[in-house]
């Protein structure tokens, strides 16, 4: 898939508020500084779609951009060690709970993992939180560019490893992206549309 427009919708804290058109959305998510917005940025080739900062925890609310005017890119609030006050953390992570049990319009999420770290505690919290939501969900390896090709080999079948101990039978489709190198663009982006397409002939969308 091409992505031809990339296009900023909304920003709220208000699940009800979300664009209320019946287009699929896949909604990105990772712990702070995971690399998210640089990810969003390469997929959409627009550098300056989603707002990096080198300061964790940028992203505070729910971001709708409508991609080539039939899906929606969801860029939501990282999880984990933001530096944000407790209060602040509290109401996001809430309304990110309620986005992910709520929105109808949600086909797909995205977990961005950064490839370079064992697998951490609060990612497979919240993985598990997923799979037992039942939300479907791929898992997205960023900034492999910073390892070398054998070590993401070893990290993503460390990756699995850690998954299977926390009981996954399957592990959920996955991706090792570089926002630098612009790898695993097209497996992403082929993944979604595939999904899209299946959506649209059969029409068995809401």
């Amino acid at each position: 898939m091409k992505i031809n427009t990339a296009e900023f919708i909304i920003s709220n804290s208000d699940v009800k508020k979300c664009p209320s058109e019946p287009l699929p959305e896949y909604a990105f998510i990772g712990r702070s500084n995971v690399g998210k917005s640089s990810l969003i940025n390469m997929l959409t080739n627009n550098k300056n779609l989603a707002k990096t900062s080198s300061r964790p925890g940028k992203t505070q609310l729910i971001n709708h951009f409508k991609i080539n005017s039939n899906w929606f890119l969801v860029d939501l609030p990282g999880y984990g060690y933001a530096k944000v006050s407790k209060s602040t953390k509290a109401i996001f992570q809430k309304f990110i709970t309620q986005y992910f049990e709520k929105r109808e319009q949600l086909v797909s999420a995205f977990v961005l993992v950064d490839i370079r770290h064992e697998a951490q505690k609060i990612d497979l919290e919240f993985i598990n939180y997923l799979g037992e939501s039942g939300v479907p969900f791929g898992i997205i390896f960023t900034k492999a560019d910073k390892i070398s090709k054998g070590s993401i080999q070893k990290h993503t079948a460390a990756y699995k490893k850690a998954l299977h101990a926390n009981g996954w039978e399957e592990i959920p489709p996955y991706f090792v992206t570089s926002s630098e190198s612009e790898l695993g663009k097209e497996e992403v982006l082929n993944y979604i549309d595939q999904i899209n397409q299946d959506i649209f002939k059969n029409n068995s969308f809401v």
